[in-house]
Formats: C-alpha cells, sequence, structure tokens
C-alpha cells in the first residue's frame, strides 16, 4: 500500500491537458488569517470542501449547473441526513479510507457533536463546496469571493477550509 502522489497526480494531470508548463503551486507571503474575534463556544462557523458532496439523486437525474463548473461554490443544508450525501471524487487514497466514512473528508458529526458539546457555538445552514480547479486565478477572482460571500451570508465567524 502507498499513499496517493497528490502532487505528481496534478502535475501529470495538468501536462495531459496540454499545458506547456507543469502546474505553478500557489504561494502567497501573507495569508488571511486572523485572530477569533470571540470566544469558539460563541462562533457560528462553516465549512467548505473540495470533496465534490452533494445530495444523491435519481438514476438519470442531472446535477444542477452549479456543482459541475469549476470554480462554483454551492451549497448543501447541514441537515441532510449523511445516508443520503455521495462524493463524486475519485482521486483519494482508495486504500486508506473510503467515501463511506464521510468524515474521513468532511467532518459534519464532530462539528455537529461540537456544537451538542458547546465547543463551538453553532454551524451555518449550510456548508459549502468548491469545485476547484487548476486556475489560480479563476480561484482568487471566482471562487474565493463567493465563499466570502457564503460566509457573510450565513453569518459564519469561522471558515474551516
Amino acid at each position: 500500500m502507498s499513499p496517493v502522489q497528490y502532487m505528481q497526480r496534478i502535475r501529470e494531470y495538468y501536462l495531459g491537458q496540454g499545458y506547456e508548463k507543469p502546474y505553478t503551486w500557489a504561494h502567497f507571503e501573507d495569508v488571511p488569517f486572523t485572530p477569533l474575534k470571540k470566544p469558539l463556544s460563541e462562533s457560528v462557523v462553516t465549512l467548505f470542501s473540495t470533496s465534490d458532496v452533494s445530495v444523491r439523486r435519481e438514476e438519470g437525474e442531472k446535477l444542477p449547473a452549479m456543482e459541475t463548473t469549476v470554480g462554483e461554490v454551492y451549497s448543501v443544508p447541514w441537515r441532510t441526513p449523511i445516508e443520503e450525501l455521495y462524493s463524486r471524487q475519485e482521486s483519494f487514497d482508495h486504500y486508506a479510507t473510503s467515501l463511506d466514512d464521510i468524515d474521513a473528508y468532511l467532518p459534519l458529526n464532530r462539528l455537529r457533536e461540537f456544537v451538542q458539546a458547546g465547543r463551538i457555538g453553532a454551524v451555518t445552514d449550510n456548508f459549502h463546496n468548491i469545485n476547484r480547479g487548476y486556475s489560480q486565478k479563476l480561484m482568487a477572482e471566482t471562487s474565493a469571493p463567493a465563499a466570502l460571500a457564503k460566509c457573510n451570508e450565513e453569518g459564519a465567524d469561522i471558515a474551516i477550509l
């Protein structure tokens, strides 16, 4: 059993798409982390993922465009039962985990438990998925502003990525 060589896979994928240069990883001198403005136990937390989680649909039913367009951010209600969720993701370590263990890639149960235990104040009405892409410009100009808008719309104090 060997781990998924994530960075190598992305490099190969990028070159396979016809780009002349290998993918250049984003690097920032400054990052937008800020100290908490209130205790965690009083904070509203939201969750963002790139795990392509969606609500199961009837066979043949198409996904909404927002869930398939690179760079878009789409929301799924927290109240959705875990057994109705699935991930369309294929690039994960199939030996170390399975997509049946949702907490391995999307800690919905843990965050619900933290709310019940009073460790965090609340979660937003929805958790969010970012349709990832390999364009830093698209992520900076489309996904990041859309993610911030979701935080503001739902009153999130903290975003877990």
